[in-house]
C-alpha cells in the first residue's frame, strides 16, 4: 500500500509519465488525401491531437530537444508535434539556416524516431518574399524524409493579409520543389489572412498535385474568432477542402487575452465533431494566455503539475483523454 501510495503522489506532483508509448506512425502509416479527408492507410481520419512548439528563438527555442519531446509523448500523450521554425525574426532561419536546421532536425528526428508525426513548419508571415530560401530548406527536408510516414510539410505559416493567388503561386513553386524528393508525404498550404480565409481558398484550390491540404487557425476566446469564423471553416469542409488546424489556442489572437472557457469547449467540440487533426500553440514558459507552461520550467521536460498553466492543464488533460 505504501508503494502504491507514493506512486500516486509522484503522479499528482509530475503528472504520471506512465502512459503507454502509442507509436502513432505504426498505427497510421502514411496519410493521405481522398476526398476532401486526410486519411491513414486504413482510409479512416487519423484525428491526431498534439501540441505547437514556439517559435525556434527567443525562449521558446530551449524547448526544442528530445527530452521534451520524450516527454509530451510519455505525459502529454501527443501524437502530433509541430516544430514552428522561425523564420524572420533576429537569430532565424534567414541569418542563421546552418543553426536552425540543425535545431529542428535533431528535434523531428526525435519525434519521428518515438513514432510521432510531425509538421515542419516554416513559420513566416511573409514566406512569399522568400521564395528560394523555403524552397531550399524543404528541398533539404524532403531529401532527408521521403518515405517516413510522420512528415508533414507546412509551408506557409499564416500569410496576412494578401491575396491568395500571391499564396498560392508561392505555394505551388514550393510543392514542386518538395515533389521533386518527396511524391507522396502531405503538403500543408496556409491561407490568407492569418489562416482564415478557407472559404476563400474553397472556391480555387490547388491542383495537379495530390496529397494537398490546408491549414486552418483560430483562438478559441477572440471575440472576433467565433460564429463567422466557425462559419467560414465549415463552408470550407463542406466544399471538399482538406484541413488540418495546424496552430489553435484557448486565449485570443494576440497570444494573451482571456482564456474563456465556454468559447474553448465550444471550439473544441467543433474540432471532435470534424474529426480534424491539431496542434494547440505553444510550448513555451512564456507569461501569457496560450503559454503551456509557467516561467521557469525546465526546458528539458518532467514538469510537475503545478509548472503547467491553466492552458497547459487543459490541452494535457483534453489530449490524454482523447488519444488512446
Amino acid at each position: 500500500m505504501k508503494k502504491v501510495f507514493l506512486l500516486v503522489m509522484a503522479g499528482c506532483m509530475f503528472g504520471t509519465g506512465f502512459a503507454q508509448k502509442i507509436n502513432w506512425a505504426n498505427r497510421n502509416g502514411a496519410l493521405k488525401v481522398v476526398g476532401g479527408k486526410i486519411l491513414n492507410a486504413n482510409n479512416a481520419e487519423p484525428h491526431l491531437r498534439g501540441v505547437s512548439l514556439s517559435w525556434s528563438v527567443w525562449g521558446g527555442r530551449k524547448y526544442y530537444n528530445a527530452n521534451v519531446v520524450n516527454w509530451l509523448q510519455s505525459d502529454f500523450n501527443i501524437s502530433l508535434l509541430r516544430a514552428s521554425m522561425a523564420v524572420q525574426p533576429d537569430s532565424g532561419y534567414l541569418q542563421n539556416p546552418v543553426e536552425q536546421t540543425e535545431m529542428i532536425t535533431r528535434t523531428i528526428d526525435a519525434a519521428v524516431n518515438r513514432g510521432l508525426y510531425v509538421l515542419i513548419d516554416w513559420h513566416d508571415h511573409h514566406a512569399n518574399e522568400h521564395v528560394e530560401q523555403s524552397k531550399q530548406f524543404f528541398a533539404k527536408m524532403a531529401k532527408k524524409y521521403a518515405g517516413k510516414p510522420n512528415i508533414i510539410y507546412e509551408i506557409f505559416n499564416e500569410p496576412e493579409k494578401i491575396e491568395w493567388q500571391t499564396v498560392k503561386d508561392y505555394a505551388v513553386e514550393v510543392i514542386k520543389e518538395i515533389r521533386k524528393y518527396d511524391s507522396q508525404n502531405i503538403i500543408i498550404v496556409g491561407s490568407p489572412h492569418w489562416d482564415q480565409d478557407v472559404d476563400v481558398v474553397a472556391k480555387d484550390p490547388i491542383k495537379g498535385f495530390s496529397n494537398i491540404a490546408y491549414s486552418f487557425h483560430f483562438y478559441a476566446s477572440d471575440p472576433n474568432h467565433q460564429e463567422l469564423l466557425m462559419k467560414r471553416a465549415d463552408q470550407a469542409i463542406a466544399a471538399g477542402l482538406p484541413i488540418l488546424v495546424t496552430e489553435w489556442g484557448v486565449g485570443e489572437a494576440s497570444g494573451d487575452g482571456k482564456f474563456d472557457v465556454e468559447k474553448t469547449e465550444k471550439w473544441f467540440a467543433w474540432l471532435e465533431k470534424n474529426k480534424l487533426s491539431w496542434a494547440n500553440w505553444n510550448l513555451t514558459d512564456k507569461k501569457e494566455t496560450t503559454a503551456l507552461l509557467k516561467p521557469g520550467a525546465s526546458p528539458s521536460g518532467r514538469w510537475k503539475l503545478n509548472m503547467l498553466t491553466p492552458a497547459g492543464l487543459y490541452i494535457r488533460t483534453q489530449i490524454k483523454k482523447l488519444n488512446k
